[in-house]
């Protein structure tokens, strides 16, 4: 895909799409415009679409970029193209429709409508909210700490999942933080929570002075939330490859080796800005190909 300034036709898939304000810049301090946010969707589809096809899509809207306005949308944005498919799902006001990516042009379609940023559930549509086939911990620095201590943290964690019977993979998550995820057997949200909370509790057990449990900020200064609770079937968690709306230049939740975790010493080894993502799903492939397959996937203990 080729776009230029303001406005262009593409195709895309099959599908023709109306690319628009393709100009605008919306990330001031490193210059990226919505051209080149379409453009890293575009590109890299192909390894991100993996781990949000079938799973009912919510969105962080920001038409005019995170200096502007911004909101949380689990309903299609307006002027979806019919195509786009969507799936209907549950939630306490009643039952909504809400996007599936599953294509490169549905990413783009998105994109182009304002949705920068995707959030998925641990769930996907085809095995409803009680077949949940990935565990989530989304590990977030508090004040005084940061992302090198998410790394530390991560190491113990991947331990002890992996004495469980648990394969851990890391994603930066383009903001401040860390998600880990492991493959799992179909479990329902309360037993992947509650596996989940556990483990973060037993974590905190072990390094009281280092991580804790609350969402309560005085308790989080110099400390690492583990935040177990995105395992709920109501929850989402940040798309794997997806671009943050974070002031500044775009971050991006990239997939990083545990070489890299273990290796890092300051939060900037692992900031990649959307390009470096492309060179590095280019160099390495998808670092999670083994999240969306059979073969590591476990039964919670």
């Amino acid at each position: 895909m080729s776009v230029s300034p303001e406005r262009q036709a593409v195709e895309i898939g099959g599908h023709r799409l109306a690319l628009t304000h393709l100009d605008r810049v919306l990330f001031p301090a490193s210059g990226h415009t919505k051209a080149q946010v379409l453009q890293y969707y575009a590109r890299i589809a192909p390894v991100m679409v993996a781990h949000t096809a079938d799973r009912p899509a919510s969105f962080v809207r920001a038409p005019e970029g995170p200096g502007g306005q911004s909101w949380v949308a689990k309903n299609p944005p307006g002027g979806k193209p019919g195509w786009v498919r969507v799936v209907p799902v549950e939630h306490r006001e009643g039952v909504t429709e809400q996007v599936v990516i599953d294509t490169t042009a549905a990413l783009v379609a998105m994109a182009n409508l304002g949705a920068y940023e995707v959030h998925v559930p641990q769930w996907t549509a085809t095995a409803g909210p009680d077949g949940h086939d990935r565990l989530v911990l989304d590990l977030d620095p508090g004040p005084g700490a940061d992302l090198v201590v998410c790394c530390r943290v991560a190491q113990r964690l991947r331990q002890l999942l992996e004495d469980d019977g648990l394969t851990a993979h890391a994603v930066v998550s383009g903001s401040k933080g860390l998600h880990l995820y492991a493959p799992v057997r179909a479990a329902s949200g309360r037993d992947a929570g509650g596996y989940a909370k556990a483990l973060a509790a037993r974590m905190m057990g072990e390094h009281p002075g280092l991580v804790v449990v609350s969402m309560a900020r005085v308790e989080r200064r110099g400390k690492v939330l583990i935040d177990w609770s995105q395992n709920a079937s109501a929850k989402t968690t940040a798309a794997p490859y997806t671009v943050r709306l974070r002031e500044g230049s775009p971050g991006v939740a990239a997939p990083v080796t545990w070489d890299e975790v273990a290796a890092c010493r300051d939060p900037d080894e692992l900031a990649f800005t959307p390009e470096q993502v492309l060179d590095r799903a280019e160099t390495y492939g998808d670092l999670l190909a083994s999240l969306t397959g059979d073969a590591t996937r476990a039964p919670l203990p």
